[in-house]
C-alpha cells in the first residue's frame, strides 16, 4: 500500500487560503487545516475557515489560540491604531510583526508530530500589501530552517513549503478557485469588518479582493458594508 501524502495547509479563512487549499487537494494531498486565533480584529474570518475547511470536507482542522497583541505593533491586533484606508506607503501598519514567521513554525512543529512534510500557505508576492513575510525569499529561508531545526530534517526527511500563489496576481488566483469550486462567499479578507462580518470596503485588503474579481471578470460575492458601496 503507498504511503499517505500528508500536507499541513494554512487556512485564515481569506480568500487566498481557500484557494491554496484547494490546490493541495487537487495536488493529491490529505490536508490538515491549521487556523491561528492570534488576537486579531477581524476574528470573523476564524469562522470563515471553519466554513472553509468544512465545504472541503477537511476532517482535521486545528486552531490554535496566540496573544500576538500582546507584543502589539500592528493595526490588526490593537484597536487603538486605526486600520488604514485608501491604500498606504510602504509597509503598512496592518503587518503583523513575525507573523507567517509563527505561523510557519507551528504548522512545521505540527506537520513533524503528524509526519506531514508539505506544508502550504498562501502568501503572493503580486499582489499584496508590502509584507516582508510574503516574499519568496521568506519561503525559501523558513524551508531551510525547516529540516535544519528538526528531527525529521536531521534524519533525512526533506520538508517542503508550498505557496502555489505567490507569483499570481489577485485576478488569476480567483481565477484558479473558481476552476477548482473555491466557494468565495464563504471567505473574508477585510481587515475592518463589522460586528456583523460585512466587509468596510475601503482597506487594503479589500481593494485587492475588489479588484481582483473586477479584473477577473467574476462578480465578487463580498457583503460590503452599505457605507462603502458605490453611490
Amino acid at each position: 500500500m503507498s504511503q499517505e501524502k500528508k500536507a499541513v495547509v494554512l487556512v485564515s479563512g481569506g480568500l487566498d487560503s481557500a484557494t491554496t487549499l484547494a490546490i493541495a487537494q487537487q495536488a493529491g494531498y490529505h490536508c490538515h487545516a491549521i487556523s491561528f486565533d492570534y488576537g486579531q480584529r477581524h476574528r470573523c474570518e476564524l469562522e470563515a475557515a471553519q466554513h472553509v475547511v468544512r465545504r472541503a470536507r477537511v476532517n482535521i482542522h486545528k486552531r490554535v489560540v496566540l496573544n500576538l497583541n500582546e507584543i502589539g505593533g500592528s493595526a490588526l491586533t490593537d484597536e487603538s491604531i486605526d486600520v488604514p484606508k485608501h491604500g498606504s506607503a510602504g509597509i503598512p501598519i496592518t503587518y503583523v510583526p513575525a507573523r507567517n514567521t509563527v505561523f510557519l513554525a507551528l504548522a512545521l512543529g505540527w506537520a513533524e508530530v503528524l509526519g506531514a512534510y508539505d506544508i502550504f500557505i498562501g502568501v503572493n508576492a503580486v499582489d499584496y500589501s508590502g509584507y516582508p513575510d510574503c516574499r519568496p525569499e521568506f519561503i525559501r529561508a523558513f524551508e531551510r530552517l525547516a529540516n535544519l531545526a528538526t528531527r525529521a530534517g536531521v534524519e533525512g526527511q526533506h520538508f517542503a513549503v508550498h505557496a502555489p500563489l505567490i507569483h499570481l496576481t489577485k485576478a488569476q488566483i480567483i481565477q484558479r478557485g473558481i476552476d477548482l469550486g473555491v466557494d468565495y462567499g464563504l471567505t473574508i479578507s477585510c481587515y475592518d469588518p463589522d460586528a456583523s462580518g460585512a466587509a468596510c470596503g475601503e482597506c487594503d485588503a479589500c481593494r485587492l479582493r475588489r479588484e481582483g474579481f473586477l479584473a477577473a471578470g467574476i462578480p465578487d460575492p463580498t457583503i460590503y458594508q452599505a457605507s462603502s458601496l458605490p453611490k
